[in-house]
């Protein structure tokens, strides 16, 4: 059996992961990262609250296992916040979920855990691996598909993937319910929390304003042709694909079609206005080494992608760009691109990797 580290949040889906790889005979310790958050709100965040560190260590004493904190609040600051902050004030809508997992859970958890001689660590997130014959892991959907995590984990390297273990990924959300139940656990009733983990009160408008005033900052609402319709309350309060709440009346619909930064002006349109069937992605991120760019895939091929966490994938040609970036070129046009979410492709169940949407 082997030695695992389970990163712990105080949740229903880490616990019940726990109580698995505890039930399968391994050698489970528990660990929990303390995270940055606002000063004087503490309370108020969606996790690393007194009561998330409180529930983790509850379950870890229920099971028996060992469990320790980590002090990750000045490197999730400086890149997980600012990364957050950076990405809209550059016009886009950021996704700091990916930044987390690549540098922090993937980082300093990974790294503690191997300085405790752990073999690998486990996490509540609903995917799923299998190995290939050249030993290469694959990352895929987890069996619930409204759960389905792969998306923001498209990150992760193969070196990564080969000391991570996701225990849940084959079971749906009713069952995991259920396993805290039979497990008995005191988070088995938790809600699940959709909120970002550093925003208090869970409005992102209220952080921006106090962190990054310059993105909330008002300015005219204009339609294609540059005919003035109303005033913005921010350029971050809205995106790409919003219908409802722009403020302004016109006789059809009208939607966000971009944002222009410079000039601190929304750009909005009818429908047929809003489709796009063409994206350049960046930072891209191969999940097996042989789709990466230098290697087979350095041709055009074809994928499923999907242009946003609830988004439903779609076919589209991908076209590699200079070793480092891709073109995206949907079979149908697309609505609701919005540069700074991530675009990740998709081979059936099986997530190839990603990158970040440019344009």
């Amino acid at each position: 059996m082997s030695k695992i580290i389970v990163a712990m949040s105080g949740g229903v889906d880490s616990s019940v992961a726990a109580a698995l790889l505890k039930e399968q005979g391994h050698e489970v310790e528990g660990m929990m990262l303390r995270l940055w958050s606002q000063p004087g709100k503490e309370s108020e965040n969606a996790c690393c609250t007194l009561e998330s560190l409180s529930l983790a260590e509850q379950v870890a004493n229920q099971l028996d296992i060992p469990f320790h904190t980590v002090d990750a609040k000045e490197p999730f600051r400086d890149i997980v916040v600012d990364y957050f902050l950076d990405s809209y004030a550059r016009g886009e809508t950021p996704n700091p979920c990916l930044m987390c997992n690549r540098h922090i859970r993937w980082g300093i958890l990974l790294e503690e855990a191997l300085k405790l001689g752990a073999d690998f660590i486990a996490t509540g997130h609903y995917v799923q691996t299998q190995s290939r014959d050249d030993g290469e892991i694959e990352l895929l959907r987890g069996v619930d598909k409204g759960k389905d995590q792969a998306y923001v984990l498209h990150v992760l390297t193969q070196e990564q993937l080969k000391k991570s273990i996701f225990p849940i990924g084959q079971y749906p959300k009713s069952e995991i319910r259920a396993l805290a139940r039979k497990f008995n656990l005191p988070v088995a009733e938790k809600a699940d929390s959709q909120d970002l983990c550093f925003i208090s009160g869970g409005d992102y408008r209220d952080f921006l304003r106090e962190y990054a005033p310059n993105t909330t900052q008002k300015g005219k609402i204009i339609n294609s042709e540059g005919e003035v319709l109303g005033e913005h309350q921010g350029l971050a309060s809205y995106t790409i694909g919003q219908r409802k709440g722009l403020g302004v009346s016109a006789p059809n619909p009208l939607y966000v079609l971009r944002k222009d930064v410079e000039k601190n002006e929304l750009v909005v349109g009818e429908l047929d206005e809003l489709g796009e069937k063409v994206m350049r992605i960046a930072d891209i991120s191969w999940v097996n080494k042989r789709k990466s760019l230098g290697k087979e895939k350095a041709s055009v091929f074809r994928a499923e992608v999907k242009i946003r966490y609830g988004a439903k994938e779609a076919w589209a040609e991908i076209t590699p760009i200079g070793g480092t970036q891709v073109q995206v070129t949907f079979d149908t046009p697309q609505r609701g691109i919005s540069p700074g979410q991530a675009a990740v492709f998709y081979d059936g169940e099986i997530c190839l990797g990603g990158g970040i949407i440019q344009s």
